[in-house]
């Protein structure tokens, strides 16, 4: 059932012991929601905690205060942020599926899958919808709060820059900055510092790229022998599929990271000519006009040439 805000948060008021899932390999977006409900929540009162498939990078814990040690208890009420579909649920799907009684989220592609969704598919972040949220708890903004916020929107937007940034988008983090947000500090972490692990990867990943169909289509593969190569991991990967989107006459942009099982997964950037989550929902992904995702149980190079006949197949309609 489809709920609006005032209803969402009259539910997270009567609620305790709230398990908050974040989506698999957690971008700023999920985990600026997930920590910022957590902040809020604690202040009245109640005990929450945010769980996540896979490892919470450093630097958001670095910017977000008071996320460490969340308390244990038995779940009574499940909340899902930034979670268009369970299958980005990772690991954590076999647990909690069918179980979610709570999902916020901004994806047109939301398949519906909790108890109640509160879904606004025209903001560019969750965190947008987060903010509102926050506020019609009547929770006091801290920095704290203030800054995992502004992490999703500025993340999710690649720095206000993506299309999908809308002038509530800029109304929203200047209020968040007003209140606190260290949006300089921020914006320097997310997008001009690289650790040499990321380097070392980010190099091996432009060496590998690969055109097809009059090089409209670009192809970066993650292998996990990369990451034995470099000291990397899959946490430190965020930032490489963008780099897809910025050669130039590249319309889709592919990212096929291999999982440690031998799957892979694929992240997906377009421009206008391709729509991303239509594309990523031929192999039952979902997300974004311009940004998406889908999984697959198959070999990186058996996914690549799936991915790259649709490409080409979608190119070729737009003719």
């Amino acid at each position: 059932m489809k709920i609006n805000v005032e209803k969402c948060a009259r539910m997270l008021k009567q609620k305790d012991n709230i398990l908050i899932l974040t989506h698999a390999h957690p971008d700023g977006d999920t985990v600026g929601c997930g920590f910022a409900l957590y902040l809020a929540l604690k202040k009245l009162g109640k005990r929450a905690r945010v769980i996540c498939a896979d490892e919470f990078q450093e630097k958001y814990l670095r910017l977000v205060d008071g996320c460490l040690d969340m308390p244990e208890f038995e779940e009574e009420f499940i909340v899902a942020v930034d979670v268009a579909t369970e299958n980005l649920l990772g690991d954590l799907k076999d647990k909690y599926e069918g179980k979610i009684d709570l999902c916020i989220d901004h994806h047109g592609t939301n398949t519906e899958y909790a108890k109640y969704l509160l879904l606004n598919a025209d903001a560019a972040a969750a965190c947008e919808i987060m903010f509102k949220v926050i506020r019609t708890l009547r929770v006091p903004i801290d920095g704290a709060i203030a800054n995992a916020l502004f992490i999703g929107i500025t993340t999710d937007t690649g720095c206000f820059r993506y299309d999908s940034t809308t002038s509530n988008t800029y109304r929203a983090a200047a209020k968040l900055v007003d209140l606190g947000a260290q949006n300089g500090l921020i914006n320097r972490v997310m997008f001009e510092t690289k650790t040499k692990t990321y380097a070392a990867l980010e190099r091996l990943a432009i060496e590998g790229m690969e055109f097809f169909d009059d090089e409209r289509i670009c192809v970066i593969t993650i292998t996990q022998d990369m990451y034995r190569k470099t000291g990397s991991s899959e946490t430190e990967t965020e930032a490489i599929a963008p780099l897809t989107r910025q050669i130039e006459g590249v319309e889709i942009g592919l990212t096929i990271r291999e999982k440690a099982d031998g799957t892979c997964k694929c992240s997906v950037r377009t421009f206008q000519s391709v729509n991303a989550a239509d594309y990523a929902a031929n192999f039952g992904g979902g997300g974004h006009k311009q940004a998406a995702a889908c999984k697959f149980d198959c070999s990186v190079e058996e996914a690549k040439k799936l991915l790259v006949a649709k490409a080409s197949e979608m190119l070729g309609e737009q003719k």
